[in-house]
């Protein structure tokens, strides 16, 4: 069965799932380009508010096929490095979307799916799943911009230990860390994905892109930069619709209706 990114939804919540049981839902070119398709037919669908990305069956991801990348050495260079960029475009679609991105994570996370777990606004994360960054172990360093996030996450020691040493993590540590943002049970990961979802469908969807935005932007920006973007953002969100709803409905004590 060839790899696939299956595409479904339920409710306001697109589901995008990784389909490559042969090799552990490992990534692929075919992959890539439709998880692209995908977020950028959801940036314009009002109905869609939130997407979960997971893996079929009882595996995350295993990363990237190494037997597609052995085979990948006879060809030139370019041909990897195409693949590549395919890779990094959908990662920074997934960090660029306006609308939250969780990774529903059981079993494995590794390589380039670790990547690209931590690419997302959320990750959640059964007990028992575990997260790796092998790359060094078959002699390739790492891609999907894990270098990226980690660093922004975690002291440079640990990260150094992650990306060299090849060190398994296991999600009650990286939970304990603050790059899992709940724990479940086994088999549980995407159920809770859900509620997680469900919560953030009733939030105002301009107020959440306004804030995925500055948190995209404050790791490079000065105090000054950041103080001008909140406002013109909160200026922005103050005369939308949804911020007169939000404020009406918290003072008359009712539920808002956000659009």
């Amino acid at each position: 069965m060839a790899a696939a990114l299956k595409s479904t939804s339920e409710g306001s919540t697109l589901v995008l799932t990784l389909s490559n049981p042969e090799f552990k839902n490992a990534l692929g070119p075919e992959m890539y380009a439709a998880g692209v398709e995908a977020l950028n037919a959801a940036e314009n669908n009002p109905d869609i508010r939130s997407v979960i990305i997971t893996g079929e069956g009882s595996m995350f991801c295993a990363g990237g096929n190494l037997q597609r990348l052995l085979g990948v050495r006879a060809e030139s260079p370019d041909v990897q490095r195409r693949s590549l960029d395919a890779l990094h475009s959908w990662i920074d679609s997934i960090r660029t979307f306006p609308k939250p991105v969780i990774a529903a994570v059981e079993g494995a996370a590794a390589g380039a799916g670790f990547s690209l777990a931590l690419a997302c606004d959320f990750l959640v994360a059964a007990e028992n799943a575990v997260f790796v960054m092998a790359y060094s172990t078959v002699g390739l360093s790492p891609d999907g911009g894990g270098s990226w996030s980690l660093m922004r996450a975690l002291p440079r020691a640990m990260v150094a230990d992650i990306l060299m040493r090849g060190t398994r993590l296991a999600a009650p540590q990286l939970h304990g860390l603050g790059l899992v943002n709940e724990l479940t049970a086994a088999g549980g990961a995407l159920s809770a994905s859900f509620q997680l979802a469900e919560q953030l469908n009733q939030r105002a969807p301009n107020v959440l892109a306004s804030i995925k935005e500055l948190i995209n932007e404050a790791g490079n920006s000065t105090l000054p930069q950041q103080l001008s973007s909140e406002r013109e953002h909160f200026v922005r969100n103050l005369y939308h619709a949804n911020g007169g709803e939000g404020i009406s409905a918290f003072l008359q004590k009712r539920p808002p209706s956000y659009r």
